[in-house]
């Protein structure tokens, strides 16, 4: 089974004082990826002297909107100082689908051919482009220039990942203009 990494979570500050940790969640699905026993590739802020390489998951709990972790290798709160700004990685495998049909890993777009609603062939998906609002596929025109869509049902209606194929609906700017004619 081919595998990749994607990134889950980053670690924030201790809270209390047995190793607990708060994280910026980078995954739509916390509940599957910070389950206990789970191993996390910990990937430290460079100039870090943080000494684990992995890290395993004994307990997630949510504190009002944040996610508290405690990992087997972080027993005090002097250990999960250290882990501050460490970056967690969770291996799955290039067959894996998120749970919701609606949901696609970044790896799964990745190439796609983008379409519009006519089926003219406008580009590919070249990477997503991850923010706080919604998130953008990065599109390569076929002039080669990148374009932003933001990936919303409104513009995005159909993600065909059998036909290797997304539709984009209203983006102009993903067609070349015309050269013009004297």
């Amino acid at each position: 089974m081919e595998t990749i990494e994607v990134v889950v979570a980053r670690i924030g500050k201790p809270h209390g004082l047995r190793g607990e940790v708060t994280v910026d969640v980078r995954t739509d699905e916390p509940e599957r990826r910070f389950v206990r026993g789970a191993q996390l590739r910990a990937e430290a802020p460079k100039g870090s002297a943080f000494p684990h390489r992995r890290l395993t998951v004994e307990r997630a709990r949510w504190h009002q909107q944040t996610l508290l972790l405690t990992f087997a290798e972080l027993a005090d709160r002097t250990a999960a100082e250290t882990a501050r700004g460490v970056v967690l990685h969770a291996t799955i495998g290039l067959e894996d689908t998120p749970d919701d049909p609606d949901e696609y890993y970044d790896h799964q777009l990745i190439g796609l051919a983008a379409h519009d609603l006519d089926g003219t062939h406008l580009g590919t998906v070249e990477g997503l482009l991850h923010g706080g609002a919604q998130d953008l596929l990065v599109i390569r025109a076929l002039d080669r220039r990148e374009t932003l869509v933001p990936f919303v049902a409104a513009l995005v209606p159909e993600v065909d990942l059998a036909g290797g194929r997304v539709v984009i609906a209203d983006r102009p700017g993903l067609v070349a203009p015309l050269p013009d004619e004297d």
